[in-house]
């Protein structure tokens, strides 16, 4: 992480566009699936960095994560991308305006529901969304970035409340 941090623009940019290729990549077989879950460990291992969490969450990287969070077929691969987002809101300490977390909070929420029976998946999915609920929070309670920023439906605030009136332990992947 500390390389990472160092990076000049150029080669931060260089790295970046491998990792976005790594994980956009739709070849289906088990080595491309392994590859990608290998990254996403390692995206894991890094993200508690806050420099390089920040500069991952304000990149084309987090649009990625959450395109791969929707259509990857492969649940390991799903729920490592929750783990992933979880730990760049856990951790960043900036947070662009136009990085597309209500999108990302929409995705999570649906999922949840989706899958509200798989409680090993929600063990999965929902310490992300409470990660980017707390982050936007903090950032409109510093006045860091006006209300409509970011959007949080009611069903996200619904199916977290659910969730834990059903005791649902909440760890990350």
């Amino acid at each position: 992480a500390e390389k990472l941090s160092s990076m000049k623009d150029m080669d931060w940019n260089d790295f970046l566009q491998r990792v976005c290729s790594l994980l956009d990549s739709t070849e289906k077989n088990t080595g491309a699936a392994r590859s990608k879950l290998n990254l996403l460990y390692y995206l894991c291992t890094v993200a508690v960095h806050k420099e390089v969490a920040s500069r991952l969450i304000n990149s084309q990287l987090f649009p990625i994560l959450i395109q791969q969070l929707h259509a990857a077929a492969n649940w390991d691969i799903r729920a490592k991308v929750a783990g992933v987002i979880g730990l760049l809101a856990l951790h960043t300490s900036e947070l662009g305006e136009n990085v597309p977390v209500s999108e990302a909070i929409i995705l999570l929420t649906e999922l949840i529901r989706e899958n509200f029976r798989n409680s090993k998946l929600k063990q999965c999915l929902l310490p992300a969304l409470g990660e980017l609920l707390y982050l936007i929070a903090s950032k409109e309670v510093k006045r860091e970035h006006p209300r409509e920023c970011w959007v949080v439906p009611s069903a996200a605030y619904t199916v977290l409340m659910r969730c834990l009136r059903e005791g649902v332990r909440l760890f990350h992947c």
